[in-house]
């Protein structure tokens, strides 16, 4: 058997980790102020923004750079599975190179064969949730392009499309976050090759890590502030208006 009982109980505290903390995080994001729950109302209020444009270039000029970070990682990714793919060939260099580290643990190239399909197959993850990201992204820009100009921004089908459009983005951005969660997860993988304690170990470090920065940092204090004076401009500016 290519793994220990220890080994087993490490996977699947790897498993409960990401896949527990992904509906945690998104259960929590509808009740609490995150990144995801002010992001999500800022978008509304670009969007909002938009239909009142007759000129569109800024917004443009934005997806294109979104666009540009999503296609960095998606294609980084190619490469790093190109390299684990190339590792496969390289087990007996692998199983030397760990056993010369001190405390790591037994390893059979059974076992290292495994880690490495692990490994494959979240990035193969990430890829898809990037590239899934990206395609979305390119719906958005033909939203907006299709998006009629409306001086006023008072027309009630076109707040209505603004929030649709807001939606479309605000998947597009999640797909991005799932994507780079699975390099967060990925590298908790690789510490299963030195000893399963330190995956483990690595596995809970990630979840508080990702937790902190959606749910506790300054930057999520900051953007949760700012959502609420964009609120309260677009109410005074709604408030302005006659007939509103």
């Amino acid at each position: 058997m290519p793994f220990t009982l220890v080994d087993i109980l490490a996977l699947a505290v790897f498993v409960v980790a990401w896949y527990g903390y992904t509906v945690f995080a998104r259960k929590k994001a509808k009740t609490t102020d995150c990144i995801a729950r002010s992001l999500h109302q800022h978008r509304i209020h670009w969007m909002y923004e938009v239909i009142s444009r007759e000129i569109r270039v800024s917004e443009a000029a934005l997806l294109a750079n979104l666009e540009r970070n999503i296609a960095f990682f998606a294609s980084s990714t190619l490469l790093i599975l190109a390299g684990i793919f190339t590792l496969f060939a390289k087990v007996d260099t692998l199983a030397v190179v760990i056993s010369s580290l001190p405390f790591a643990a037994d390893v059979n190239h059974l076992a290292i064969q495994l880690k490495l399909s692990l490994l494959a197959f979240i990035f193969v993850i990430s890829f898809f949730q990037f590239t899934w990201s990206m395609r979305q992204y390119g719906f958005l820009n033909v939203m907006i392009g299709a998006t009629p100009f409306d001086q006023s921004g008072t027309n009630e089908n076109l707040l209505a499309y603004a929030k649709q459009m807001a939606i479309v983005q605000d998947q597009a951005a999640h797909s991005y976050n799932y994507g780079l969660r699975s390099y967060y997860f990925a590298i908790a993988a690789m510490c299963w090759f030195f000893h399963p304690f330190l995956f483990v170990l690595m596995s809970l470090w990630v979840v508080y890590t990702l937790y902190t920065r959606e749910f506790n940092s300054k930057a999520v204090k900051a953007i949760t502030a700012a959502q609420h004076l964009l609120q309260q401009e677009r109410q005074l500016k709604n408030e302005k208006m006659p007939g509103v």
